[in-house]
Order: structure tokens, then C-alpha cells, then sequence
């Protein structure tokens, strides 16, 4: 069901569900935690989890699947079966603007869409919003990947915090 390493465009670059590619798990984990440090054991086990429906963690590599450029996780969100919510969404430093997190959501989004037969894509932002307005997401209220609750989760309230979502 899963897609092989694809290749954008004929570009030098490929974007691979992390659990096809299983030889870049230790280089994914250390692309994660420079950004968000964590334990290697636990990020290991959330890379681990990926699969070909959710959740699916997609790296975007240099040709020959050398190098791990850019990393992203698809997560379900329990209350709408149509969506997923995008996470962990990083890039290798050296890498950054020259256009490799657009091409990573770019794909993303195919991968929803084509793979998964999803219509909606979410996510939560603390200070990219811009890039994410620019490649076409919109500001909505703030959506839990848990289901519906009868009281707002803390972590629903970080008024730093700022949700969107893209139809697809």
C-alpha cells in the first residue's frame, strides 16, 4: 500500500516512509532531537510505530537515501477519519530555505491524499505560521488528535499556539 522511495520531479531528492527505509531511523532521531531533545529510546519507538496508514513518519533524502534532509509525521486524529494531523516537521538546519519543507508538505499531502484517501490535513505552529500560509494552510480553532473532550486540554490553550488546517 505504501509508497517506494519517490523521487520528486527527477529531483536528486527521495521521500520515503521511514518504515521502508529502516537504515535511516538513527539519522531521523538525530534530526528530530537537534530540534526537540527527547530521549533516542523514545524517539526511536514513535519512528518505529510508522506504517502504511497511520502513523506514518516520511523522510525526504538525499538520492541513494544517504543523507536525511527533512522528516514529518502523520498522526491520526481520533474524531475525523477523513484527516490526519501533521507533526514533528524538521529540517536539517544546512538545509533550510531552500525550499526542502515545502517539498516534504508537498508530498505529504500527495501521500494523504493518493495513499491514505484523506481530505484534510491539520496542524499546530508556534512561529511558522507564515510558511505554512504561504503554502496554502488556513488558521482554524484548535483541534485534538485524542477525540472530543468535555474540557479543553491544557496544551489546547498555549496562546502561543496557532492551528491550520488545508483541505486537500
Amino acid at each position: 500500500m505504501g509508497l517506494p522511495p519517490f523521487n520528486v520531479s527527477g529531483s536528486p531528492f527521495n521521500v520515503v516512509p521511514i518504515h521502508n527505509a529502516p537504515e535511516l531511523m538513527k539519522d531521523t532521531c538525530a534530526l528530530i532531537n537537534s530540534e526537540w531533545p527527547r530521549s533516542e529510546t523514545a524517539r526511536m519507538r514513535s519512528l518505529q510505530a510508522s506504517c502504511d496508514t497511520l502513523p506514518c513518519s516520511l523522510v525526504l533524502t538525499t538520492e541513494g537515501m544517504c543523507r536525511v534532509i527533512a522528516h514529518l509525521k502523520l498522526s491520526p486524529i481520533t474524531s475525523k477519519k477523513k484527516a490526519c494531523f501533521v507533526e514533528s516537521v524538521v529540517v536539517d538546519k544546512t538545509y533550510r530555505g531552500q525550499g526542502f519543507g515545502k517539498l516534504i508538505m508537498k508530498f505529504a499531502e500527495d501521500y494523504c491524499r493518493v495513499v491514505l484517501d484523506l481530505n484534510t490535513i491539520y496542524l499546530s505552529t508556534i512561529d511558522q505560521d507564515g510558511f505554512y500560509e504561504r503554502i496554502g494552510y488556513e488558521y482554524c480553532a484548535p483541534v485534538s488528535m485524542y477525540g472530543p473532550r468535555h474540557c479543553e486540554l491544557p496544551s489546547l490553550q498555549n496562546l502561543n499556539k496557532k492551528y491550520m488546517k488545508k483541505v486537500l
